[in-house]
C-alpha cells in the first residue's frame, strides 16, 4: 500500500524513508514507533497519515503516570457517587459510568482509525509491553459490567518517541521503526515555504545560516528546532527586519534558545 502524505491542506514533507516505513507499517500491521527531536513533525505525521488513509485520528498523549489500563477504559466512580448522592440519573446502570479510552475507542470503532500514542517513554518502563500486550489481543474485559469489547478493525498505529529513556526490547521487535533526522538546510527551505511563502530569499538564507549556526555550537545544550525556528521567523518579519540586520546582529534570541546558560554562552560569542 502506497500513499501520499499531507497534513490538513498542506504538504507533509517526508524523506522517501519515513514513506516507507509508514508503508510497511501499514501492511504489516504493526505499530509505528517514530524517534527524533522535538520539532521534526512526529505528531504531524499521524494526521498526515490518517488524512491519506481518509481514516479518523485518536490521540493518547501519554503522561508520566499514565497506565495502560486507563487507554481502554476508566470507571467514573466519583460521578457515580455524586449521581447517588444526589438522584441524577440511573446508577444501576454501570455502563453509564465506563468512559472509553484512546485505545478503548480505537477497538470499539465501525471503522478502522489511526491512532496516536504520543510520547511513549514519557511513562514507566512496564508502560510499553502492557501496551503493545492490549493492542496484541485486539480485545479487552470490562470488568464492571461483564464485557468483552473485541476490535472490529486494527488501528493503525503510530507511536512517538522523544528518547528520553530506553524502551524494552520486546517492545521493538513489534514495532517498525524510523528515526526522522533532523531536516537539512535543503528540506528546512521546503518546510519554512509552506508556513512563508512568499519569504525573501537573502532573509531565508541569513536565517538558515544562523540557526544551523546556533545547533552546532557545542555549549548549547537544548538545540532549537523547527518549531523554534518558525516563531523566530514570525518575530523577524513582524518586527520587519531585514538580512542585513539579521546578519549583523542576532535579534530575538530568546525564541530559539530557552535554557539560560545557552543564552550566556552563544551571547558571550556573538
Amino acid at each position: 500500500m502506497s500513499f501520499n502524505l499531507f497534513d490538513g491542506t498542506e504538504s507533509y514533507i517526508a524523506s522517501p524513508e519515513l514513506r516507507d516505513a509508514v508503508n510497511v507499517s501499514v501492511a504489516l500491521k504493526r505499530p509505528l514507533l517514530i524517534r527524533g527531536e522535538p520539532g521534526t513533525g512526529k505528531t504531524l505525521l499521524a494526521r498526515a497519515v490518517a488524512d491519506a488513509l481518509k481514516m479518523p485520528l485518536l490521540k493518547w498523549h501519554i503522561k508520566s503516570t499514565t497506565k495502560a489500563q486507563e487507554g481502554l477504559y476508566v470507571y467514573d466512580t466519583v460521578q457515580r457517587l455524586n449521581d447517588s448522592r444526589f438522584g441524577d440519573g440511573d446508577v444501576s446502570d454501570i455502563g453509564r459510568y465506563i468512559k472509553l479510552g484512546p485505545l478503548g475507542e480505537a477497538f470499539a470503532s465501525p471503522e478502522r482509525v489511526v491512532l496516536l500514542i504520543d510520547e511513549v517513554d514519557k511513562a514507566d518502563l512496564e508502560f510499553p509491553n502492557d501496551l503493545l500486550r492490549e493492542i496484541d489481543e485486539m480485545s479487552f474485559y470490562v470488568r464492571e459490567t461483564n464485557e468483552t469489547i473485541e476490535a472490529k478493525h486494527r488501528p493503525v498505529v503510530i507511536i512517538t518517541s522523544n528518547a528520553e529513556k530506553e524502551l524494552p526490547d520486546a517492545f521493538l521487535r513489534r514495532c517498525v521503526f524510523h528515526y526522522i533526522e533532523f531536516p537539512s538546510q535543503e528540506l528546512m527551505r521546503q518546510i519554512v515555504d509552506v508556513h512563508f511563502p512568499k519569504i525573501e530569499d537573502e532573509l531565508l538564507a541569513q536565517v538558515l545560516l544562523k540557526f544551523y549556526w546556533l545547533r552546532e555550537q557545542p555549549d548549547v545544550r537544548k538545540k532549537p528546532s523547527t518549531s523554534e525556528l518558525v516563531d523566530w521567523l514570525s518575530a523577524l518579519q513582524r518586527a520587519g527586519l531585514s538580512q542585513d540586520m539579521v546578519r549583523n546582529s542576532f535579534p530575538f534570541l530568546g525564541v530559539l534558545l530557552k535554557k539560560e546558560a545557552d543564552l550566556k554562552a552563544i551571547q558571550k560569542r556573538v
